[in-house]
């Protein structure tokens, strides 16, 4: 749970889960079933199998830094719009 909003997390979690499951099932089912014709050629589509689910794996990574990344320039935002503050009241 890296994100503030928990049901948000809740679904990039969730189908996180789905894309690492969707990329390693490819992997298996597609070697497993070409495994008796040739062992580098069932490596090869094992490994384009789960591409899919790389490539969603890493759109959601990347939208978990993003969200993280938006949370701590809004942080950055507040405590520097204080330090202006202060430093602009009369002493």
């Amino acid at each position: 749970m890296r994100l503030k909003d928990k049901s948000l997390s809740f679904v990039v979690n969730f189908l996180l889960g789905i894309a690492w499951a969707s990329a390693f099932i490819g992997a298996v089912t597609t070697f497993i079933s070409l495994y008796s014709d040739s062992f580098l050629l069932a490596l090869v589509y094992a490994a384009v199998a789960s591409l899919p689910g790389f490539i969603a794996v890493l759109v959601l990574e990347h939208f978990i830094t993003s969200k993280e990344k938006q949370f701590e320039l809004e942080k950055q935002t507040k405590l520097l719009e204080q330090l202006l503050k202060k430093e602009q009241m009369p002493q």
